[in-house]
Formats: C-alpha cells, structure tokens, sequence
C-alpha cells in the first residue's frame, strides 16, 4: 500500500505520515461540550475523523490503532445550562440531568452519521486527579502559579516560560496580544494578558472538587484546556501521533494543551501531527441562533427545519465529505440533495451487483484517501463511475428498481467497497430506495406493486363487505402518504380503486 500522508498544521506542510509504533498508532480528537445538542459544525469533525480512523485501520490493522474522542462534561456553560433548565433542582443533580440528556443525543446522532465509536470516550470528569496531577506538575516546574482572581483563587499557565509558544497558531512572540475566544479574561492578577486559567475556585453555589496546589487546597473545577491534557495522556501517553480537531480549536485550545503538555512532562511535542477540520457555514451565512440558520444534527435527521424534510444520516455524511476536509463548506439543501442523488445511483449498483465487492476495488480508492485524507477525490471518482453506470437518467428512471444499464462487475466493485469504506451503503437497497422515494414525494416500482396488492385485498375485502380491513388498508396508506379514490368503471360499471401521492 502507498504511503500515507497528512497536511501538518504545526509545520504547515502535507508530511509522509510515519507512526512512532505501527503496532499502536494513537489519535486524540476534541469531542462535544455537552450543554447543548451538537450542531452541524460540531458534525463535521466527527465525519473528518471517522473516516481517518477508518484509513488507520486498513492501513494498520484494527486492532493497532486505538482513536480517543473525549465528551466535556465540565464547562461554564453546562452549569448555565442547568441553572436554566432545572432551576429547582440541586446544581450537581441539573448538570448530571443536562450533561447526559446531550451526551446521549449526541451518540444517537453519530450513530446515524455511520461512525464508528472511538475505541475510548473519556468524560472530564473521571480525570480530575490527573487534571490536578498535571497542575502540580507545572507550579513545581515554575511554568504555574497562584493567583486571586477576584471572584476566588486561580492557578494560572506562566506562557512566558515555554519559548515555543504560539508555534501552533502562528504566534511566537506575540504574547501581549489578547486571546481571542479564550474563556478568561485579561485580568490584572495575570502575570502576563495571555496566562490562562489551569484551576479556579467555585463559589458556594458552584460545582467544584478538591485540589491542593502547593499544599493549599482550592475548592474548585478545571479549566477547559488542562482536561483534553490529561485525558489523552491517560489513554495515549505523553505523546502520540495524530491531534484533531476543527480550525476554531487550533488556538487558544490546542495551543495551550500543547503547553500544559510540553512543560509537564518535559517533552518537545505532545502530538506528531495536528490535524484541523474548515468552518461550516449555512446557505452562504456564518451560522448563529440570531440569523435563524442554527441547524442541529437532531433537527436534520429527525424534523422538517431544513429543506421542509427530514435527511438520512448517510446524506448528510456523504455531503460532508464532498469537500475536502481542510476546505469551508457551505451547507444548503442543495447541496444535500445532490448527495442524495449521488447516494441513490451507488445504492441501485449496490443492489444490482450485492456481492461485487472485494479487496482491489477498495485498495483503488483508498489510494486517493492516502493523499491527506482526501474524501473528496475518492467521491469525484465515485460520480464519475455511477454517471456511467446509470447514464443521465432522472430520478424516476433510477427509482424503478434495478433495471439500469449495467455497470459492469469491476466498475460495481470499486464503487461498492469504496462508499463502505467511507461508512456509506448502511441499509438494505430496496429499503433505502423505498425511504428515498418517500421522501421525496414519488414511489418506487417496487412500492408501486405494494399498493396494488393492498388495493387488490381491500377490494376484495369490500366485496366481502368487510368494511373494518378495508378502511384499516385505506387508513395504512393514507399513513404512508397514499390517498386512494374509489369510483366505477364508466364501461362495465364495476367498483374500481385509484391512488395518488399526497403530500
């Protein structure tokens, strides 16, 4: 197999990727905050990654690659959260209450984006030791001190001892700019504006635990940064191979985990590669609740916000990777719709050609995937083949089943092992080209001759004068979207039965 290469966002270059153990390669990905049902932005790492961690396995063996994505369960803004949604109940009992309602939409939503479940999901929570081991650490290194915020105590990051910071985000030397999107603010208890919070102490009312820092204990919570630190040293060591996360993230997050890192354990790096997902924007608009374009993953899947329908999860994965992973995306319904065709013409191959699958097809693919995890190439190429396969035919022609110009066994192979292997082709054929006709207001051939074998038996049912399974038919297809019309035959004068599609 080819070599593997990545786009470095610490050294600004795509690099031949080369693992510090084949036999144990490492990823570490920032996952949710869990204070809210994740968005579409929040998607598109999730994707990013599903399909890098696929790649690591075909390459390395599944049982050699171990891929971290950790859930924040400690966070301002979840303690908002619950003050809000649960204001008589006890603090800690809100945030337990907020923390796992969205933790577990979240699974359920990546589920149906097709990914697989990272090999470890640490919550922040069960890390509070390490998190205070860390912090210890970095005041006895002198890379730390103790300060009064004000509002109570804090254990701040001394950024002017560690001479490579800012190498990620472009920022060596500029330690006296403010930190845009930090989560503190540039106090005057700060040594420097850029020090940032590794520990604070709660207030009464506040959700904390215990920490001794220098032999003085602070009732108190983390910081944001300090917990992916510790997180990933617990799973993947001090320092391992692969960091992802989106560009929003690169600083001050990802910068100052390397810091905390780096300083702590006396290390030139904390990760080998540093891996950043582009923004995602909606219908050509920066996306924000006050705009009216805040799409969840939830409200894609399951109501009609976006588009007037709901959408598979497979398109909306398969919409992702359209683009390449470092590039923006602008997602509109439009741009669903065309990887909804895209994924309709694969499914008729895959249901005409069910066992053309094989190991060359899928090696043929993943060669562009080789080349920084470029899904976009792969998919172009997947376009270029169902367009062969399936002609220029509209819609209607493609849902008539499986009576399309054939594509031939070697082109069905390439197309059908590389959609698998970009987590696509997750239902049944004849099922997913049902659900697409429903969705889109038509009927498939197939669903066709359903109806007219439940028209055939309500007829006859009718005849019988057995009116309750008659109007239990008409009822199941009105249900399905299906009106029946009943009349007479202007000829023989016989009872006859017709149907449209109502939407």
């Amino acid at each position: 197999m080819s070599e593997v290469k990545f786009y470095n966002t610490l050294t600004r270059k795509k690099e031949v990727f080369v693992p510090e153990d084949e036999k144990n390669v490492r990823m570490y990905v920032c996952g949710p905050t869990v204070y809210d049902f994740a968005h579409i932005g929040n998607a598109r790492p999730v994707i990013v990654f599903d399909v890098l961690y696929r790649l690591l396995r075909h390459k390395y063996g599944e049982k050699h690659v171990t891929y971290v994505r950790n859930i924040t369960d400690v966070d301002d803004k979840i303690n908002a959260r619950a003050l809000r949604d649960y204001p008589d109940l006890p603090l800690n009992e809100a945030i337990r209450n907020v923390t796992e309602k969205t933790a577990t939409q979240f699974h359920a939503d990546v589920k149906a984006l097709g990914c697989l479940e990272p090999t470890h999901e640490p919550r922040a929570t069960e890390h509070i030791d390490g998190m205070v081991d860390i912090i210890q650490t970095l005041l006895d290194k002198d890379h730390a001190y103790v300060a009064d915020g004000g509002q109570g105590k804090e254990v701040l990051f001394r950024v002017s001892s560690m001479e490579q910071y800012g190498a990620l985000s472009n920022r060596l030397g500029k330690l006296n700019e403010q930190q845009e999107g930090a989560r503190v603010a540039v106090e005057s208890h700060k040594e420097n504006a850029g020090d940032f919070v590794l520990w604070k102490q709660s207030k009464d009312d506040e959700p904390g635990w215990s920490g001794a820092f220098n032999g003085e204990k602070i009732h108190g919570r983390p910081g944001w940064h300090i917990e992916c630190s510790a997180m990933s040293e617990a799973f993947l060591g001090k320092t391992f191979d692969i960091h992802g996360g989106g560009l929003d993230l690169i600083f001050p997050h990802h910068e100052n985990e390397i810091a905390q890192s780096c300083c702590a354990h006396g290390t030139d790096k904390m990760a080998s590669v540093w891996m950043h997902n582009g923004y995602v924007q909606v219908e050509g608009k920066k996306m924000s609740k006050s705009d009216g374009n805040f799409v969840t993953i939830h409200d894609l899947l399951h109501t009609e916000k976006f588009g007037g329908r709901k959408w598979p999860g497979e398109v909306l994965r398969l919409a992702m990777l359209m683009t390449h992973y470092r590039e923006p995306i602008d997602f509109s319904v439009k741009r669903l719709e065309e990887a909804e065709k895209l994924l309709q013409r694969i499914y008729i191959v895959f249901g005409t050609y069910k066992h053309a699958e094989n190991l060359e097809g899928k090696d043929r693919m993943v060669k562009e995937i080789l080349d920084d995890c470029s899904s976009s190439k792969a998919i172009s190429e997947l376009v270029r083949l169902s367009k062969n396969a399936l002609g220029v035919s509209g819609v209607e022609d493609e849902l008539a089943g499986y009576n399309s110009p054939p594509v031939g066994m070697a082109a069905a192979a390439i197309m059908i092992s590389a959609a698998k292997f970009l987590g696509l082709l997750q239902d049944d054929p004849q099922v997913w080209i049902d659900k697409y006709a429903t969705a889109t207001g038509q009927v498939s051939n197939h669903q066709k001759a359903q109806i007219e074998n439940k028209i055939t038996k309500r007829l006859q049912y009718l005849t019988d004068k057995n009116f309750a399974e008659a109007d239990r038919i008409r009822d199941e297809l009105l249900e399905q979207g299906i009106q029946l019309k009943d009349g007479k035959d202007p000829e023989t004068g016989e009872r006859v039965t017709t149907w449209e599609v109502k939407r």
